[in-house]
């Protein structure tokens, strides 16, 4: 019998256990020595946070409102109708849902959406649809695709696209006059190179009249019919969807530009439904979307997330508070040195928090690891606390440890036990990292605003409500403050002044936000920028913090208004849930209110109506209309 032959040895197995081995090793004497808790007293939070499953929105919630309201016939409830009520909230017009045609042609002003067809209205509902234009009102119709409407709106059939990538307004017509600048009159609605993920529109053929907008291939975006006091307007596009598109970050290259640029596309949607609604509803009062009826507002925002930075913080800090304006401070509690950056939140520079929060300044959030992968984070079990929560950055692509929980729930506890300011309500995280669950990880840990994307990605430069998972079927109360001007794209900031200001006056134009990030990691150009950009918006724009605007605008969001008209007489009748100061409301021209309610911080200029100082309750104000 021959012998078994002599076993071969493996030289690739013996190569994998030296790796293996030497891998080991590395990991032994390399990973992180963390060093005993900074602050040995502080432990906590103590209670778990937990985020409960969302609730579907519900369009009844939006079924109240006066006879002068903007009346939404919805034709699909699963529709991306929530944006549309988001955006509509935002540019402060008063509006009511329904899916009851009758119901919605009691209001002068109807808009149908998200579709006009036979197969979502019955012949009586689209024949009392097409009456309203010839009785004086104003008929908004979106992707009209049937129910023989066509005559009414004035086009000849429609074709479905998904290639079009931009719309031109025609600002002949009085409701688009006001988009005067190159970028309002031509916006974008897909981005340059086409993709799956491209929204898809109706061209209208053959309208009768120039269209009101046209896209980037001329056919009809938006169709305009004069139907002899009465006004029919059809959208091509599906605008609560694309407003969620901007409003929940997902604008996919839509966006010309990512930051310190004007890019207003939603903003200019919204303001043509606004347009067009003042047109239509000649009762028609609006509520401003600045406080004290200011032009702009303005939040001036540090994020402090460099050793230096929060030391030189204090300097800035000083700065606003002697030119009478307040900032917010966005800190990151960093107990930890790491591949970022040394631990520089400690027992001895815990008390400039306390000075920078002494001189007026708000305190907020930046996250504890400052991770670029942030956006990659587990949610984490809601149990993460100081001292034990010890996020670890390794390097610009890997940090062990984090969870988005951990970031929020630690952050928040440590700056309110150090800051001596209350508990944080602002947040915004390291290098604008956005998870999809933020929404609602910030809700469940006690914060109530955001600031965590550029105005030009959000595709918008106001304030909006945030939805559960960055999606369109539930909302949050979380508000997103999106981001105008920063301090590291492009030239010095100091050298930017002339630009920065001639931005801020287009978004003055129509009561834009004007949030400013700056890293105080030097003073120098940047700190001249902060005090030449106060001296020069401070007249005509309100300057303040985060806290201070997000309650305001929460408090605006809640606020409900109706008109009753009696002969001459209108009857305004506010409804305010939550205590709100210094609102603006914008009247028609012919109102003039009655003297014996102007007054007790109640007074009208123009067609701008003021209440100075705080009010709440139910507030009815009389006015007289001129003939």
């Amino acid at each position: 019998m021959p012998h078994p032959a002599p076993a071969r040895i493996s030289y690739r197995l013996i190569a994998a256990l030296v790796l293996a081995a030497v891998a080991l090793a590395a990991w032994v004497f390399t990973r992180p020595q963390l060093p005993p808790p900074v602050f040995a007293d502080l432990s906590g939070p103590a209670q778990a946070t937990t985020i409960p499953q969302p609730r579907r929105a519900n369009w009844q919630d939006y079924a109240e409102g006066g006879p002068q309201a903007l009346a939404i016939l919805l034709t699909d409830p699963d529709s991306a109708w929530l944006g549309l009520a988001h955006g509509l909230k935002t540019i402060g017009l008063p509006f009511i849902i329904t899916t009851d045609a009758q119901r919605a042609l009691r209001h002068r002003v109807v808009l149908v959406y998200p579709t006009i067809s036979g197969r979502v209205l019955d012949q009586p509902a689209l024949q009392a649809l097409a009456a309203l234009p010839r009785n004086g009102g104003t008929l908004i119709g979106f992707n009209v695709e049937g129910g023989g409407l066509d005559a009414v709106f004035g086009f000849e059939g429609v074709a479905p696209d998904r290639s079009r990538t931009g719309l031109r307004f025609n600002t002949a017509l009085p409701v688009s006059a006001e988009f005067s600048d190159p970028r309002e009159r031509v916006i974008p609605i897909n981005p340059p190179q086409r993709s799956a993920n491209d929204m898809g529109v109706v061209a209208y053929g053959q309208p009768r009249q120039p269209p009101l907008a046209a896209y980037d291939n001329g056919a009809a975006a938006i169709t305009y019919r004069a139907v002899g006091s009465g006004h029919a307007y059809a959208f091509g596009i599906d605008l609560g969807f694309f407003l969620l598109k901007g409003y929940n970050y997902r604008e996919q290259g839509v966006a010309r530009s990512y930051a310190n640029d004007f890019e207003p596309t939603l903003d200019v949607l919204l303001r043509l439904l606004r347009n067009i609604y003042r047109q239509g509803e000649a009762d028609a009062v609006t509520l401003a979307t600045v406080p004290r009826g200011r032009d702009l507002s303005v939040i001036l925002s540090y994020d402090i997330d460099f050793t230096p930075s929060l030391r030189n913080a204090l300097v800035y800090a000083e700065a606003a508070r002697e030119a009478g304006v307040g900032a917010t401070h966005f800190v990151q509690t960093k107990y930890i040195r790491d591949w970022n950056d040394d631990a520089f939140l400690t027992p001895q520079s815990a008390p400039i928090l306390e000075r920078i929060a002494g001189l007026g300044m708000e305190m907020a959030s930046h996250s504890v690891s400052h991770s670029r992968v942030f956006s990659k984070f587990p949610l984490g079990d809601g149990k993460e606390r100081y001292p034990d929560y010890r996020p670890f950055v390794f390097d610009a692509a890997t940090t062990r440890d984090g969870t988005i929980l951990g970031e929020l729930r630690v952050s928040r506890f440590l700056l309110g036990s150090l800051g001596k300011a209350g508990d944080p309500v602002s947040f915004r995280p390291g290098h604008l990292q956005y998870p999809f669950s933020l929404p609602q990880a910030l809700e469940a840990t006690g914060f109530r605003y955001s600031s965590s994307i550029t105005a030009n990605t959000a595709l918008s430069h106001l304030p909006f409500r945030l939805t559960f998972d960055r999606d369109v079927n539930a909302q949050t109360g979380i508000y997103e403050f999106p981001i105008t001007i920063e301090d590291e794209l492009g030239a010095r900031l100091g050298d930017r002044l002339p630009q920065a200001l001639d931005l801020a006056g287009k978004l003055a134009r129509y009561g834009g936000l004007y949030v400013v990030l700056i890293h105080p990691n030097i003073l120098d150009h940047k700190l001249e920028f902060q005090n030449r950009l106060i001296a020069a918006l401070k007249d005509r724009a309100w300057f303040g913090t985060l806290r201070e605007f997000g309650g305001w605008w929460g408090a605006r969001d809640a606020a409900r208004l109706e008109v009753s008209a009696q002969g001459r007489q209108r009857i305004l009748k506010l409804t305010l849930p939550r205590a709100l100061h210094d609102l603006a409301l914008d009247l028609p021209a012919q109102w003039r209110i009655d003297p014996q309610h102007a007054s007790a911080g109640i007074s009208q200029n123009g067609s701008r109506l003021l209440l100075e100082g705080e009010h709440s309750g139910v507030i009815t104000i009389e006015f007289k209309a001129a003939p």
